[in-house]
């Protein structure tokens, strides 16, 4: 097993995991934020290593986990950690690929968090805002709770200065050879002003 930087991207310094607190804290203050469940209270492992992505961020991509959503909060929080077991274990990767995952009720839960890096789309990891929701949207489209939690942390992200207010959004798919994030949340986000194709 690797220990050491995810496979996919190179990054800049690394995070204070003290910080992830005073942050979230920070988003909880911020009219508009949504509330966001912390790694803790879905039983997140610690990362191997965290390392800070280039904030305020110019970019910020949208994904589906492509998995079961799981239909309550503890069902996310199984699936949560699911998600974290495969990147981690299966893909090598320092933790949950995503900055943030959003159930089909649209709770917000704490990936990576707010100004570190992910691991979601090659070559735009220490650059972008990793946001997924979680389920397969190939054919089913997302709810409209997860769709508006989205807005609401984008939003989130431009007031707390991890995003540019002129951010460019884009899918996983725009950006490399995926069907990700599914034709119905790609098509949904095509609609939102700050999408870019």
């Amino acid at each position: 097993m690797r220990v050491g930087r995810d496979r996919m991207e190179p990054a800049a310094d690394k995070t204070e995991s003290g910080d992830r607190g005073a942050v979230e804290q920070r988003a909880d203050a911020v009219e508009g934020c949504p509330p966001v469940v912390p790694r803790s209270e879905w039983g997140a492992r610690p990362p191997r290593l965290s390392e800070s992505m280039q904030v305020p961020a110019a970019l910020a991509v949208i994904h589906h986990t492509a998995m079961p959503p799981g239909h309550t909060h503890p069902a996310c929080c199984v699936q949560l950690r699911n998600i974290q077991r495969l990147h981690m274990d299966e893909r090598g990767w320092n933790d949950i690929g995503y900055n943030f995952l959003i159930g089909p009720d649209g709770t917000v839960y704490e990936g990576r968090g707010w100004g570190v890096e992910g691991a979601h789309t090659r070559m735009f990891n220490n650059k972008a805002l990793g946001i997924a929701l979680m389920g397969c949207f190939t054919d089913s489209a997302p709810s409209l709770e997860a769709l508006s939690s989205a807005r609401r942390l984008l939003h989130c992200g431009v007031s707390l200065g991890y995003l540019l207010p002129a951010f460019t959004l884009k899918g996983h798919r725009d950006l490399g050879s995926t069907q990700c994030p599914g034709d119905k949340l790609h098509s949904s986000i095509r609609q939102w002003a700050s999408y870019r194709p």
